[in-house]
């Protein structure tokens, strides 16, 4: 049977927890055939980023014109976009109708607190998502307000739907909400609470782009989105339970993607 291919368009991670590298992995550990467009090189690790280097949107053009002309691409997530002009390259290949089931993963700060993007590039994606996953500080900067327990959680998914994705849902992962992991997911159907317990790991690099990853695997797979965050949701609590124990890195290490510690 001839694998589903799920495009990735995202930055570089050289310690492989997150981005580009992640994103691949998930697509390969969910089963589907991964093509990616990388629009900006990091040097990172567990510790934090120590540099970026943004692509030229021209490049980053031409690898997107590369895969949607050869492959049959059914769903794609955004990551980290580095630049306005980056951004405005994706968003207009989405306003084409170019990128199918879009899955955007705000990138604005990663993980480990440096910041990445720009607000203003990702809002002009925004308006062309199927689902928009921000985390609670992503959909703070987004919004302009707090986001520090679940009633802003769902403040913050409202507001944001408004602006233009179908369905928005901020994971809670940093939220405090008494031992549990909690996600709101607000769209078409209303607000949904996803709640998981909380993994205590220091393992949790690269959740947002893993947990984005699987939604979009699973929607090129034809799930709803409300299955397809539940299952992703699933996914991630597995691969952050599977990596709970490893030694990797000094700071906040990787996920355990393939379930090798199952």
């Amino acid at each position: 049977m001839t694998p589903t291919t799920v495009l990735t368009v995202a930055g570089s991670d050289s310690g492989g927890g997150a981005g580009i590298q992640a994103d691949l992995k998930v697509f390969a550990a969910l089963g589907v055939y991964g093509t990616s467009v990388l629009t900006a090189v990091t040097a990172q690790n567990t510790r934090g980023v120590d540099a970026v280097l943004p692509l030229p949107p021209q490049t980053v053009t031409e690898q997107l014109d590369s895969v949607l002309s050869d492959f049959a691409v059914r769903a794609v997530k955004t990551g980290m976009l580095g630049t306005p002009a980056v951004a405005a390259a994706i968003a207009d290949a989405a306003a084409a109708g170019r990128l199918p089931q879009l899955v955007v993963d705000p990138v604005l700060v990663a993980t480990s607190g440096h910041r990445l993007g720009v607000v203003a590039a990702v809002e002009r994606l925004l308006p062309y998502a199927r689902v928009a996953t921000p985390n609670s500080a992503e959909a703070a900067a987004l919004t302009g307000a707090a986001v520090t327990d679940v009633a802003e959680m769902t403040t913050a998914a409202r507001a944001l739907a408004s602006g233009g994705p179908e369905w928005v849902i901020v994971t809670g992962g940093d939220v405090d909400a008494g031992g549990e992991a909690v996600d709101v997911l607000h769209g078409p159907g209303g607000t949904t609470v996803l709640r998981a317990p909380r993994v205590p790991t220091r393992h949790s690099h690269g959740t947002g782009c893993s947990f984005s990853a699987a939604t979009a695997v699973r929607l090129a797979l034809g799930d709803s989105v409300p299955a397809a965050v539940a299952s992703a949701k699933e996914y991630v609590t597995r691969a952050l339970t599977g990596a709970r124990d490893w030694e990797l890195g000094a700071g906040r290490g990787p996920l355990d993607h393939f379930g090798w510690s199952a």
